[in-house]
Order: structure tokens, then sequence, then C-alpha cells
């Protein structure tokens, strides 16, 4: 059952509360330095948001895909990649929730409620890219568990998660999307090799690093679901809650540019006239613009997240849209407010400069807008998504 609405108001006061004081503060330095935002992740931790997802049974909130885009945005607002890392964490916590076992329960969920464990996805591959749904990693049954080998990329809080939820498949079939398999990997399991810090143009504190798996040893207790049906996940859990949760951090980073934007032009003066920039009528268009179309993605994201979480039939269909609606949103709004703010927003470690890297990995970040918008058009045609 998902929790009411009134608890999701104080987790958003929550959320806003933890993100002024804390995430904000640090915003500048995890994006200057590339480092994962340890310090950040702690305070969301004290404030026990990473329980979102786990059913109020075992400690957490029981929430669904609404508050997950809502608490994405509002975290996103101060620092995009503590957002990214919050929301995987919530994504791989929610791939637990759908089948866990008792085992799961004690060993991840009710230490994921008391704040005291951060998980996270490894999915993509460096020969699948954005087809994360085709692994080349594999496993094989021994000794009562599984061993597992093969290379992983861009693995959102790599080296410093307590856990990841792995994809991968049975030797002989890499190229059947529907066979793959999920196994919980512990963080310090021997045999996993993270690749170098990551360094990447936006979103630069989430660690997304690489990670080589050799014969890693994993319990049987780790399966999640069954072995070789997992595409079951990739459109009930892990496309749905990974579309809602990357749309709340890209609709946070717009809304915070914008705001950035709006505040400059309204104090701003022009020293020959004393007019503030906000009395040019040339800028009010564009203004009123960006306003109308982040608000108007907002209702969107909120809506397909209340579809989802009712598991209404047209819910992909609005999940697939929204996603990609977002991704324009995020990357026009906040080149608008870069614009806007002039030689202020485009100088070295500004805010609005942050924002605008960390937009562009909307587009790219998979599902990429292409892949998204191929599964809602093949979806209208009463075609298959993939």
């Amino acid at each position: 059952m998902i929790g009411d609405g009134g608890d999701l108001t104080r987790l958003r006061c929550i959320a806003s509360n933890v993100g002024a004081e804390m995430l904000a503060a640090n915003a500048e330095q995890i994006d200057a330095k590339g480092i994962w935002p340890a310090e950040n992740m702690q305070a969301l931790a004290e404030a026990g948001l990473l329980g979102l997802h786990v059913p109020t049974r075992l400690g957490g909130h029981g929430q669904g895909m609404l508050a997950l885009a809502v608490i994405c945005e509002e975290l996103a607002r101060h620092c995009g990649s503590t957002a990214m890392c919050f929301g995987m964490h919530c994504v791989a916590t929610q791939v637990l929730v759908a089948k866990a076992t008792q085992e799961h329960e004690a060993r991840y969920l009710r230490p994921i409620a008391r704040g005291e464990h951060v998980t996270a996805l490894a999915l993509s591959e460096p020969g699948t890219g954005a087809n994360f749904y085709l692994p080349r990693a594999h496993f094989r049954p021994a000794d009562g568990g599984f061993l597992l080998s093969g290379r992983k990329s861009f693995v959102t809080s790599g080296g410093h998660a307590d856990s990841y939820v792995v994809s991968v498949a049975a030797p002989g079939g890499e190229n059947d999307p529907g066979t793959f398999t999920f196994l919980m990997v512990d963080g310090g399991t021997d045999g996993l090799r993270w690749g170098d810090p990551w360094r990447g143009f936006g979103m630069r504190g989430n660690s997304s690093r690489s990670l080589e798996m050799s014969d890693v040893r994993v319990p049987a207790g780790n399966l999640l679901g069954g072995t070789g049906d997992q595409i079951w996940y990739v459109f009930e859990v892990v496309a749905p809650y990974f579309l809602i949760a990357m749309s709340g951090v890209y609709l946070g980073l717009a809304a915070a540019a914008l705001d950035l934007a709006i505040e400059h032009l309204k104090t701003r003066e022009q020293a020959h006239t004393g007019e503030r920039l906000r009395e040019l009528p040339v800028l009010w268009p564009e203004v009123a613009q960006s306003w109308t179309e982040l608000e108007a993605t907002r209702q969107l994201v909120q809506h397909a997240a209340r579809l989802g979480d009712a598991g209404h039939p047209e819910a992909p269909l609005a999940l697939f849209a929204a996603k990609a609606r977002v991704a324009g949103t995020c990357t026009q709004v906040t080149d608008t407010a870069m614009a806007l703010m002039g030689g202020r927003g485009y100088g070295e470690h500004s805010a609005v400069g942050r924002m605008l890297r960390d937009a562009r990995a909307a587009h790219v970040m998979s599902p990429t807008t292409h892949m998204v918008e191929t599964w809602l058009g093949r979806s209208l045609l009463g075609l298959p998504p993939l």
C-alpha cells in the first residue's frame, strides 16, 4: 500500500530542509573535486529518507513513484549528483522490495529503512551501451551459489554503496532480453575490481565507475526472483522507477536554474540607467516560456507517477513520454537560465553552470531519449516496446 499524501508532504519538507542545510553547502565542492557525496547521503540517512520505498512493516515509508519524483526533484534543486545517487538507491531498493524473501528483508531492507545501508544498480555494460537489458556478464552455479564474471559500466555510487543489484545472463543466453537474472552483490565481496574515479562533464559526484567481476562468489540466497525470468523487472520495476527518479532529478535542476535566473533579473541593475533587468520587456517572454514548459512537464511527470502507482495500463506510455519531455525541458530551461544570467552565470564554478552541465546527462543516460521515444512509438502502434 502506497503511503498517503500527508506522509509525502512531510517527507518533501524533510528533503527540502536537508537540501537547503547540507546539500547546497556541499554542491560546489562535490562538483569541483568529483567526489562522492558521502556527507550528503549520511544526512539523508539520518533524516530517514533512504527507506522511502521500504514497506512500513519493515520500518520504511512505503511510498511509490509519486514520492520518488517529488523527493528527487527537491534534492536536485540543491545538488544533482546527490539526487542521482539517492534516486539510484531508491530504484535498487524497489527491485529488492518487488520479490524480497525474508532473508532479503533482514539483510537489506530493514537496514535500508534504518539508514544503515545504501544500495545501487549495476546494469549497463561497455559492449551494450544503453541496452541495459542485454547483459554480457554471466553467472554459473557453483557450490550452492553462483559465480559471476563480466564487466559493468557507469555504476552510480560505484565503490561506495553497500550493495549492488547486478544483472547477469546464463552462458549462451546473452542475446535473449527475456532471460537475464538479478543478483544482490555486497560491496565488500571478493573479486570486485573498480575502475578509475568518474570524471564526467556533469553529475561529477555520482561516482559512475566501471566494475570488473572475475568469479565473484554470491550465495544462492542473493538471487532476486528466479533465474532467467527477469525481463519482468525491466518494465514492471526498473524502467518505471528509473524513469521517474531521473525525471524528478532533471526537473529539480531545471527549476533551480530558473529560480536563479529570476532572482538575478530581479536584483541586477544596469549602471547607466538604474533599471533592473526585470524591467526589460525583451526578457519577459523567455521567463514565461521557461516557467510554462517546466510546469507542464512537472504535471506530466506527476501524472505518470500516479498512473504507475495505481497500476494503470497506460502508465508505461506516460512514463516514456515524461522522461523524454523532461530531458528536453531540462536542457532548454538550464540553457535559457544561463543566457538570462549572462556573464554571472557563465563564470567558473557558477551554480547555474553546474546545473547546465548536469542537465546534459538527461538525453544520454540510459534509457536515452531516443530509446524511450522508440518504446513509446512502438507501444502506441500496438508493438512490444522491445
